[in-house]
């Protein structure tokens, strides 16, 4: 497996080192062999060339079979990448490299472990339901890729930001969708905002059609503002969740947090082919970095995702899966997890434990 690894910016290489640890203990159990190839990008790329992310790091990526990052940026307030312009600041090697390898579909499982389920901040009758979700979020459209532009006139500032969807933009990631559920609980719920844009409405014809050629999964549609209430509700409704870039962004950060630590999330972003970049649904959390006191499992389940949807090891992929519960059910737990009569750990020791499960 040739993999290119963005290590990233904060708690990024801490994650990273803990997930390359269980990936290796994987190998050498199943006897596979990995190529690791290091990749620069974010902030750590723009204090070395100026830029948040280079065309040799592109190159670089796409010469690998998959790419597994940790997370970029630093603190908005306080760090001197933030007083650049916006094209080079470091979320713009993100996006940079979401188009540049034509990853559109983003895919965030949502899951409340059992082990987890007296750290989830919902009322204890709806965290006792448990859920299983996970939202496909479109990825390279929308309003963080439309034409933008502030301009001053008659004395007057004004910034626009145009939020723009072509059908094929929208059905490329539905078929995703629906391929996923179809492998799922046979369930796609569509949100949009199809009561006031015009985009919303074309991505719910378009949705509709492609719902057509999947007659065993059940569709439905679900405003945006409606969706975010449904999710501190009760979420074991949802399977799969559909959505647009900017809602998706927003819905999916609040699909983390309700499992009781964005520390636990994994995420997948895929292009038409076997192709993924793989990452941690939470940020670089600079306030805590080089404190070896950061949540792994993210990364490491972004890992096994990985095996999964890249080289088609689902084996492999559910040994990891288990793993993680094994040492959730024996009681280790990392800071932003921990809970009276559980065993703090630290982010190497996490990392260790779950290698040792394998």
């Amino acid at each position: 497996m040739k993999i290119g690894v963005i290590s990233g910016d904060g708690i990024g290489p801490e994650v990273v080192r803990e997930a390359k640890k269980v990936l290796d203990a994987s190998a050498s159990k199943n006897g596979y062999s990995i190529d690791y190839t290091e990749i620069l990008m974010g902030g750590c790329s723009i204090d070395r060339y100026g830029v948040p992310l280079t065309d040799e790091a592109i190159n670089a990526a796409k010469a690998s079979d998959a790419v597994l990052m940790g997370s970029i940026g630093g603190n908005t307030s306080t760090s001197p990448w933030y007083k650049l312009p916006p094209d080079k600041r470091p979320e713009a090697g993100l996006l940079g490299i979401r188009k540049a390898l034509n990853l559109f579909a983003n895919l965030r499982p949502s899951v409340l472990y059992d082990e987890l389920k007296s750290a989830c901040p919902l009322s204890e009758k709806t965290a006792q339901k448990g859920f299983d979700l996970i939202i496909v979020r479109e990825l390279t459209g929308g309003l963080y890729f439309g034409t933008r532009y502030t301009e001053e006139k008659d004395g007057v500032t004004t910034a626009v930001d145009t939020l723009t969807y072509s059908e094929e933009e929208i059905r490329r990631c539905a078929v995703k969708a629906f391929e996923i559920a179809s492998k799922r609980r046979k369930k796609v719920t569509s949100v949009d905002k199809a009561n006031v844009l015009d985009s919303s409405r074309l991505w719910r014809k378009v949705t509709e059609e492609v719902a057509r050629d999947y007659p065993d999964v059940k569709l439905s549609h679900m405003l945006v503002d409606n969706a975010a209430m449904q999710l501190v509700k009760d979420p074991s409704q949802f399977d799969v969740v559909f959505t647009e870039n900017m809602f998706g962004d927003i819905l999916s950060d609040e699909a983390a947090e309700i499992t009781g630590s964005i520390g636990m999330l994994s995420s997948a972003s895929l292009n038409e082919t076997k192709f993924g970049l793989y990452e941690p649904s939470g940020g670089s959390a600079p306030d805590i970095a080089g404190q070896n006191i950061a949540n792994p499992i993210a990364t490491i389940l972004s890992a096994a995702m990985m095996l999964r949807f890249s080289f088609d090891r689902d084996r492999e992929a559910s040994d990891i899966e288990n793993a993680v519960k094994m040492v959730l059910k024996e009681g280790y737990r990392t800071t932003d997890i921990m809970s009276e009569g559980m065993k703090r750990v630290n982010t190497d020791e996490m990392g260790t434990l779950i290698a040792e499960r394998l």
